[in-house]
C-alpha cells in the first residue's frame, strides 16, 4: 500500500476541518454542553443516582457516543460525496490510487475528527461533574472502533447519496432517534420488561452500554455482546463497501 495518496487524502480532509473550524468543532461541543445541562438540571434534579453513579455522570457516555455517530457519518458523508458531486471523483477513481488507500484516506480522516470531538467533549464534560473511568484502554477501543466503523457507514451514506439533502436523512432520521432512545440518557432497567425486550433490539443500545461500562463498570448488555455487535457492523460495513468497488454502485456524480 502507498501511503503518500492515503496521507494527501487524509491531510486535504483534515484542513478543511481547521477551515470550518466553529461548525465542525465549536459547534457540536456546545450542543453536547447544552444537552448537559438541559437533562442534568431537568431530570438530574430528579433522579439523583442510577445504578449507584449520579444523573450528571452517568449521561456523558451517552452523550459523547450521540456526539461520536452523528459526526462520524457527517463527516464521512460529506468527505466522499463531493467529490461525486463536483466530478472529481473520476480523477481520484483514475490515479494510481487502490479502492483501499480511498477508504483509508476518507474514512481515517473522519474517525480522528469524531475521536478529537469525542475527547474535547469528555474533557468539557469533566467541568460539569467529576468523572472516573474505570477502564480507559475499554474507553478508547469503544471510541476508536465506533469512529472507524460509522465513518465507514458514512462513506457508505456518501455514495448512496444523490443530493446534500439526502446525506441528513439517515443521522436525522435514523442515527439521532436510535441513540436517544438505545439508553444514552437512562438505563433500560428502567423501562417495563415489555420495553426492556423492544430497546434491546436497537444496536445502538449495545454500543452505548458497552461505552458506560468502561467509565463506571455498570451495563445494560454483557460487553462481549457490545464487542460482537459492533464487529459484526463493522464487518457488514466493510462488505459493502467492497461490493460498491466492485460494481461501480454510484460512483458517479
Amino acid at each position: 500500500m502507498n501511503l503518500h495518496p492515503v496521507r494527501a487524502i487524509y491531510m486535504a480532509e483534515m484542513a478543511r476541518t481547521r477551515r470550518t473550524l466553529l461548525q465542525s468543532i465549536v459547534s457540536p461541543v456546545i450542543s453536547t454542553s447544552l444537552y448537559f445541562v438541559v437533562f442534568g438540571a431537568a431530570i438530574g434534579s430528579r433522579i439523583s443516582e442510577v445504578n449507584g453513579v449520579s444523573y450528571g455522570a452517568f449521561i456523558v457516555p451517552g452523550l459523547i457516543m450521540l456526539m461520536l455517530l452523528t459526526q462520524s457519518v457527517s463527516n464521512a458523508s460529506f468527505g466522499i460525496f463531493f467529490p461525486k458531486f463536483s466530478g472529481s471523483i473520476y480523477e481520484l477513481l483514475s490515479a494510481p490510487i487502490s479502492h483501499l488507500e480511498i477508504v483509508i484516506g476518507y474514512v481515517g480522516a473522519a474517525a480522528s475528527k469524531s475521536i478529537l470531538l469525542g475527547l474535547i467533549i469528555l474533557a468539557t464534560s469533566g467541568l460539569f461533574v467529576p468523572l472516573e473511568i474505570a477502564h480507559p484502554f475499554w474507553m478508547l477501543f469503544f471510541l476508536v472502533l465506533t469512529a472507524v466503523t460509522f465513518s465507514l457507514l458514512g462513506f457508505i451514506i456518501g455514495i448512496w447519496a444523490d443530493g446534500f439533502d439526502r446525506l441528513q436523512l439517515v443521522p436525522l432520521l435514523v442515527i439521532t432517534p436510535l441513540t436517544f432512545l438505545g439508553g444514552s440518557f437512562y438505563s433500560i432497567d428502567m423501562l417495563p420488561p415489555f420495553w426492556q425486550n423492544v430497546t434491546l433490539a436497537n444496536p445502538v443500545v449495545y454500543l452505548v452500554s458497552g461505552f458506560r461500562w468502561s467509565f463506571y463498570g455498570i451495563s445494560d448488555v454483557s460487553l462481549a455482546a457490545s464487542v460482537g455487535m459492533i464487529a459484526l457492523f463493522l464487518v457488514a460495513c466493510l462488505g459493502t463497501i467492497g461490493w460498491i468497488f466492485r460494481t461501480g454502485y454510484r460512483l458517479k456524480p
